[in-house]
Order: structure tokens, then sequence, then C-alpha cells
């Protein structure tokens, strides 16, 4: 009931484009009004809400990359040559580059790390330019914390294989902060280096270095081969820490992040803003509000792994 009424809000006859482009996830996993991929889901969801309806008042064009860096280029320069009336991006290289390729069409990146540092925005509260939306990272702390929690519910840890890309090892913040917590704990931390699709060299350098917890990097690959790593871990009886709730729900022991729906839901509201005429430069850059920490109690016990109390009384969901 909700979409009639707030579509009447909108100009009469007024179809409104709006570009989609994923890094990892194939075009199959966002098609339909109930897309797959759960994230874009509740951004069509939204949209919906919005009065925005596929079909109606709305063409989405949706694009990916499908893990391959070399189409980077190709691939925003055909959703730029569409003159879209926004451009919604769901990584950092991808925001980048569209910000590299249009000065004037509007771009709402969701769940970029650091975009000032990145150069995407001149400041959080004034972005500036053509680029607002929602950055990921709400601070350091966050991935301290995530070592903290791991360490807290498998105290017997002492090296933990830091699960991710070289760019990321080498370049990420969050990384150093992961490591400093690491070692205020006690605990080493490795790079276990992962070259997707083929994870098999990452996983031997976790068995190689004898890990005895896998600290998994908020990275898109990651998040698209979330099972695979869980399987992994299950198989070598390995605590594994994850910064989305998608891979506890799919038998990862635990994981600690933003909530990627809630952002998602709330760059649907971006899209409308710029869409009734507000300025990206003038949107301030939003950060997450929602943190999830799930536990799968499953897979611990399965771990021979006691949870206390009161770390399962600070979880947001408990899946037995």
């Amino acid at each position: 009931m909700l979409a009639p009424l707030s579509a009447s809000a909108q100009p009469a006859g007024k179809v409104y484009r709006v570009g989609l482009v994923l890094f990892y996830y194939p075009v199959s996993e966002m098609a339909g009004l109930n897309p797959p991929h759960p994230h874009i889901k509740a951004f069509f969801h939204s949209l919906r809400d919005l009065g925005y309806v596929e079909g109606r008042n709305l063409i989405l064009e949706r694009r990916s990359l499908e893990g391959k860096l070399e189409r980077l280029s190709d691939v925003v320069a055909e959703v730029v040559a569409l003159k879209p009336d926004v451009i919604v991006s769901s990584n950092g290289l991808l925001t980048r580059a569209a910000k590299e390729a249009t000065t004037s069409i509007p771009i709402v990146m969701v769940g970029n790390a650091t975009p000032i540092e990145a150069g995407l925005v001149a400041s959080l509260a004034r972005p500036g330019g053509n680029v607002t939306g929602l950055a990921e990272d709400a601070g350091p702390e966050r991935e301290g914390k995530r070592v903290a929690l791991l360490k807290e519910i498998a105290p017997r840890i002492s090296r933990v294989a830091w699960f991710g890309s070289k760019v990321a090892w080498d370049g990420d913040a969050s990384r150093k902060h992961v490591q400093t917590a690491a070692q205020s704990l006690g605990v080493t931390l490795f790079h276990a280096e992962s070259k997707p699709p083929d994870l098999t060299p990452a996983f031997a350098a976790v068995t190689q270095e004898r890990a005895d917890a896998i600290f998994v990097a908020s990275t898109p690959s990651n998040f698209v081969y979330r099972r695979t790593i869980a399987e992994f871990a299950a198989k070598n009886r390995l605590p594994t820490s994850y910064p989305l709730r998608e891979a506890a729900d799919g038998g990862g022991l635990m994981s600690y992040g933003s909530s990627q729906a809630d952002l998602w839901r709330r760059a649907a509201g971006y899209v409308d803003k710029i869409l009734r005429g507000a300025k990206p430069a003038e949107l301030p850059v939003e950060q997450p509000t929602k943190f999830e920490l799930v536990i799968n109690l499953k897979t611990a016990k399965a771990l021979g792994l006691t949870i206390s109390p009161s770390v399962l009384g600070r979880a947001d969901e408990v899946i037995q």
C-alpha cells in the first residue's frame, strides 16, 4: 500500500534511471524484484517503499565486474554512457573509477571504508563533489573489538591467520589496528593471502603456519566465498571471525560488524534525495549506526567451545 502512495509524490510521467554496479556478484544476483543478493534486496525494497517501482517510474541498470578487475574501466564507462540520474557503487575501486569517469553524475557509495583517505570526499560533513553515501567503517575500534571477541570466545588461540588480499594487507588501515589489538592480547597475526577464485594457497598458508584461528578480512571476495571459508574452518576445527552476519548464518563461528542490509536500505534514501534535487556535495556521508554480534552456537559446540553467558548476553543473535 505504501508504494503507490509514495509514488504519487513523484513528478507525473518522470522515469528515473539508476545505475547499480557490483564488484563480485553476477548480474543474476541482482535480477528481479526480490534478488538473491540479500543486500540488494534490501535496497530494492527500500526504493519501492519510497515510491520507485521498476517498470513504472524506475529503470535499473545492473552491472557487475564479476570479480574481474580488468573490466573496471569498461564497465564503469558503459554505465556512465547511459547517463543515469544516479550511480550506486558497492566498492571503493568502483567509486573511484566512477568519480574519475564523471564529475556531473551523482554517485552514492555503499560501504567504502575510508572515503576521505581515499580521496573520494573532502569531508564526511560536506563531501564537496559528486560523491556521497555511506562509509562502512565507524573507526578502528570495530576491528579491534572483533579480535577481542574472538579471543574471548576461544581463549586458547595464539596464532591467527588474517585472511585477505595482499592489497588489503599492505594498505588497509584497519588491518594495522587488528594487529595492534592482537599483540595486546598476546596473539600473533600473520597473512594468509587470498587470491580468489582459487583459495587453495591461502588455505595452505593457514595450515603450514599452524594457525589456530582465522580472522576474515572485510573484503567483497571474502563475502562471496564465505561458505567455502566456513567449510575449510569447520573441517580443520578452526574458530573463525567474520565481519558480516551472513557468514555466521552460513556456519561460521561468529561475526561482528555493521549491518550491510541496513547500509543498503539507507542508500535508497540517498538515491531518493538526489532524485528529488539534493546535491551530493551537500549530503553528509553517514557511518554505520547498527552493529551486530552473531554467534553460531552449533558451530561452537562442534569446535568444543563453551561460550560464556556474558558473551551470549551481548549477542544480537545466537544460532542454535
